[in-house]
């Protein structure tokens, strides 16, 4: 490296009958051009190595190609500055502005390194599997980990860059020493930012929610989509986004389906007569879930859960292994079960009943609604009709 920068020193010398600021601008350039043809042929190189194997190293490359193109650039223009006929001042002034630069590489390839890191933790876990309870509770916990650690990283960066320059150094000390109201203003003013990234680690420890957990906000059905450094994307059923601050999941109750696993009960019901053939009902739902590609084969029920003046309540459980296929299921299970009675048990619909009184007789009709058809009964003349179960 010495013989390097002797005979560099010399080629520059023996141009004095330019002037020295011409000589130090072509020196600066030409080993800014150096530094970038290196690192063109250096990622070239790279890319034709990594070009058979996998997506993971190919994006390592591909990410790395800034921090590396930067940092040769710095040390070029280092290497340039040694050999350059510039002033005490001048060579100063451009060695601050490298070291900022070079402060800026360090905190890119922290940033780089992290994402790195969690990409090869989280090639472990298939969000997309059947189950991914798992996977979720990891990515959900290193993604937020990620942005926390990124925005920590930033702000390092940015301070260790500016405490570079003396002014800002010196505005530093005398704000801290009386740091009493501007602290309190700052941290009003900040306290939205500081909340929600506290609200953000709690998430990753405690994960009351997780990526693609399916859950309730505000009145509405849907997924968690993205989880942010301050804020949370849930993608509703009809493909519209609610946003919701990161600290809504610690302070406001919400409902989680798949907080502990995937798999959930859904529940149909039914309003039927009471002549509607239960045991006949609970082997037909037994037939239409097993029948059904929906199912899991884990749960399937159906009970009386409540009787009222003119109908009983039939409650059909089955279960799912996701919230979006459950919700299927409950209304493939309503569906055929209704055709199911219409077609072999039309008496089991609702209807009401009329009990007739007349004048020297009382008789009964029984009045039926039914689908596709109207009310058939018998009233004689000149009798009165009261409501009866």
């Amino acid at each position: 490296m010495d013989s390097i920068s002797t005979i560099a020193r010399r080629i520059v010398d023996s141009i004095d009958w330019l002037p020295a600021w011409t000589v130090s601008l072509i020196v600066l350039a030409v080993c800014t051009m150096a530094a970038l043809s290196l690192h063109r042929v250096l990622f070239r190189f790279a890319t034709r190595v990594v070009s058979d194997r996998d997506l993971f190293w190919r994006s390592l490359v591909q990410r790395t190609e800034g921090p590396i193109r930067l940092a040769l650039v710095i040390f070029g223009l280092a290497f340039g500055i040694s050999v350059s006929p510039l002033t005490l001042a001048q060579a100063d002034l451009i060695r601050h502005l490298l070291l900022v630069c070079f402060i800026a590489l360090l905190g890119w390839v922290a940033l780089t390194v992290l994402h790195i890191w969690t990409t090869i933790y989280l090639r472990r876990f298939k969000l997309d599997s059947e189950d991914n309870l798992l996977a979720r509770k990891h990515a959900t916990q290193s993604r937020i980990l990620r942005r926390v650690a990124a925005i920590l990283i930033v702000m390092v960066t940015t301070a260790s860059a500016l405490m570079t320059f003396e002014g800002v150094r010196q505005y530093g000390v005398s704000l801290l020493a009386s740091a009493g109201a501007a602290g309190i203003v700052l941290g009003l003013a900040l306290q939205p930012l500081l909340k929600n990234l506290v609200a953000g680690i709690q998430l990753a420890v405690t994960q009351p929610i997780r990526l693609e957990d399916a859950v309730i906000v505000e009145g509405e059905w849907g997924n968690v989509e993205e989880i942010n450094a301050t804020y949370v994307v849930v993608r509703l059923w009809d493909w519209r986004r609610m946003v919701l601050p990161l600290s809504y999941f610690i302070e406001k109750p919400f409902q989680n389906w798949t907080r502990e696993s995937s798999t959930l009960i859904g529940t149909a019901f039914l309003h039927v007569d009471y002549t509607a053939p239960v045991e006949v009902m609970r082997r037909k739902l037994q037939d239409i879930a097993a029948a059904s590609p929906l199912w899991d084969r884990r749960v399937v029920n159906m009970q009386v859960t409540d009787l009222r003046s003119a109908t009983m309540e039939i409650r059909m459980l089955v279960s799912a292994s996701n919230a979006g296929r459950t919700f299927d299921l409950r209304c493939e299970v309503r569906e055929k079960m209704i055709t199911f009675l219409q077609a072999e048990y039309p008496h089991a619909l609702p209807r009401g009943r009329a009990e007739v009184e007349g004048k020297g007789e009382v008789g009964r009709a029984d009045t039926q609604q039914r689908a596709g058809g109207g009310e058939v009964g018998l009233i004689r003349a000149g009798a009165v009709a009261k409501p009866s179960v």
